[in-house]
């Protein structure tokens, strides 16, 4: 063929279009296998766990209405809402016996749903009631009592759906197919992951859609007079009475497929108990393991009675009891377990519950951002937002990250790269905005600052997490798993404790104020001081960088490993 000058452009063009058109088939490829797969293999029995994972998720609704609500309305502490925090995190603590309670009463494991429900109701009828009646409210008890409840309600009703939403995602897994035949043990396995995936799909995802509407909702809602604000977050409050609603109907959907597929397998000349073989219904409950029921049930009733008697180190009580009891439980379960899995399963989890249990600065530092960097309700939203979608990519970015590394090498490096990101907080403490502001036009501003924070932070958000679910599923006995997983995840959250705690001390310790007004006189009664903040944050910094590490150096030089 001769070269003329067409030719050679057709060739010069082709070269350069070829990779492009490559890098193109790879994102395309990546995006088919990652993201499209899951659309492929969802099935009409993963709906309904998927609901109440959905329910979980949009239980957001009220985080930024609330967070404005407590320090415009109440005259709670920094220390107190951290104590608040603790016993809030408790009820995750009581998964163990909740999980045994399912399998108890797996025929009738939707009615715990319908109590979370109604817990959930109750709370959210709590808080509309505060904003839409306050008088009346005030005249039975005070508001910041009213408050608590409604705050201490909602965490049980949103356990005893999780829990059964948890074990409603082993039913939706199909042992058989159409025609009553039993699936490959392969295939059966890649439904369970494809079912777990869209589970932390659902409920990043109901956090994406609450975001959502919550920068509509909220959209100059700093501006607005004192009645048309309390408007807004009464319609806030309101509209959240779709949550349970959600859940509700997830159950109600499950009971329905669970009949039309009994129907079919009795049309197909199955009797009734082949056909509830194949649906997997349990026919008998298994024994009661007293060991997790009844100190379930000694642990609430303890709870419950040093939380109500308010017993100086009442938090501090709970936690040690707590711990002793699921580390029993743990090590009753080790014995299940050869030498070697007892060490990695010991060091694994004391990584992962110091990851966990690291403080944070508490509600003093949104105070701080609120009052003197000027966020306001719907900015706050919009990082809701950002958070939220690139933590669901994060998922899919780092997929393969999670499943090569292991989790101390995932630890020490979410260690390093989470100090990094905390130094821009410390930074506009100290005036940093300030500076960037001044040489970039205004341009990088405080809220610029955060939003590429929250950027880089958010895609992170579930690297560790996911490693810990995956170690805890494959670390389990076979005869043991329901029991080894409620353990475990019982451990993993109290860790979620302790951090409350560790919060609580670190603001005895430095003491962060907002400006409170007395609701009637419009008096200051506690005056905004923010001044040791900036020692807060550096010390939750130092914390959060050195603990992790250290233990990650101890677990290394001794006889325990880690997944």
């Amino acid at each position: 063929m001769a070269l003329n000058a067409r030719n050679i452009t057709k060739i010069i063009f082709m070269k350069n279009l070829l990779p492009a058109t490559g890098f193109v088939s790879v994102i395309a490829h990546w995006f088919s296998a990652n993201i499209l797969a899951l659309g492929r293999e969802m099935r009409l029995s993963y709906l309904p766990p998927l609901m109440v994972y959905v329910a979980a998720g949009i239980s957001g609704l009220t985080g930024i209405v609330g967070t404005f609500y407590v320090k415009e309305k109440l005259g709670l502490s920094a220390e107190f809402l951290a104590m608040l925090g603790f016993w809030m995190m408790l009820p995750w603590a009581l998964k163990m016996p909740l999980g045994h309670l399912v399998d108890l009463v797996w025929r009738w494991k939707g009615l715990l749903v319908y109590l979370g429900a109604g817990l959930i109701m109750l709370s959210l009828l709590i808080m509309i009631g505060l904003l839409g009646h306050t008088e009346a409210m005030a005249a039975m008890a005070s508001v910041e009592t009213w408050f608590v409840l409604s705050a201490l309600l909602a965490p049980i009703g949103y356990v005893l759906q999780d829990v059964v939403a948890d074990a409603m995602t082993v039913e939706a897994v199909p042992r058989v197919d159409e025609n009553g035949q039993k699936l490959d043990l392969e295939k059966r396995k890649l439904m369970h992951v494809t079912m777990q995936t869209l589970g932390r799909v659902a409920i990043i995802g109901g956090g994406v859609l609450v975001s959502i509407a919550n920068v509509f909702l909220l959209r100059d809602a700093g501006a607005l007079p004192e009645a048309e604000k309390e408007a807004v977050y009464l319609f806030v409050y309101q509209l959240a009475l779709i949550i349970p609603l959600v859940s509700i109907f997830g159950v109600v959907f499950a009971s329905w497929l669970q009949r039309r597929e009994l129907k079919r397998f009795l049309a197909q000349g199955h009797s009734r108990q082949e056909a509830g073989v194949l649906l997997g219904f349990h026919s008998e409950p298994p024994p009661v393991n007293w060991w997790i029921l009844g100190g379930g049930l000694v642990f609430t009733v303890m709870s419950l009675g040093v939380g109500l008697s308010r017993i100086p180190g009442g938090e501090e009580i709970i936690f040690v009891i707590s711990m002793a009891i699921v580390i029993f439980l743990m090590w009753r379960l080790t014995e299940e377990l050869e030498p070697e899995a007892r060490n990695v399963l010991v060091g694994t989890a004391v990584l992962i519950f110091v990851f966990r249990a690291i403080p944070g600065p508490g509600a003093g530092s949104t105070w701080w951002m609120i009052d003197t960097l000027g966020f306001d309700q719907q900015f706050l939203a919009v990082l809701s937002l950002v958070g939220a979608v690139l933590t669901l990519f994060g998922m899919f970015i780092f997929r393969r990250f999670m499943a090569e590394r292991s989790i101390a090498y995932i630890i020490g490096f979410l260690t390093i790269v989470g100090t990094f990101l905390s130094m821009p907080i410390i930074g506009m403490y100290f005036g940093l905005h300030e500076w960037t502001a001044s040489l970039t036009g205004g341009v990088v501003d405080a809220r610029f600052i955060v939003l590429i924070d929250t950027a880089l932070e958010s895609p992170l958000g579930q690297i560790a997490m996911i490693p810990m679910l995956a170690w805890i599923a494959n670390s389990a006995p076979e005869k043991l798993k329901a029991t080894f997983f409620a353990v475990m995840a019982s451990f993993t959250n109290l860790a979620l404790s302790a951090s409350q705690l560790g919060t609580k001390y670190l603001n005895q310790f430095y003491e962060v104020t907002r400006e409170v007004k007395d609701s009637v006189s419009g008096q200051v009664t506690v005056p905004a001081d923010y001044s040791e903040l900036g020692q807060l944050l550096i010390m939750v910094t130092i914390i959060g960088f050195v603990l992790p590490l250290l233990t990650i150096l101890i677990v290394k030089h001794s006889r325990f490993r880690n997944a």
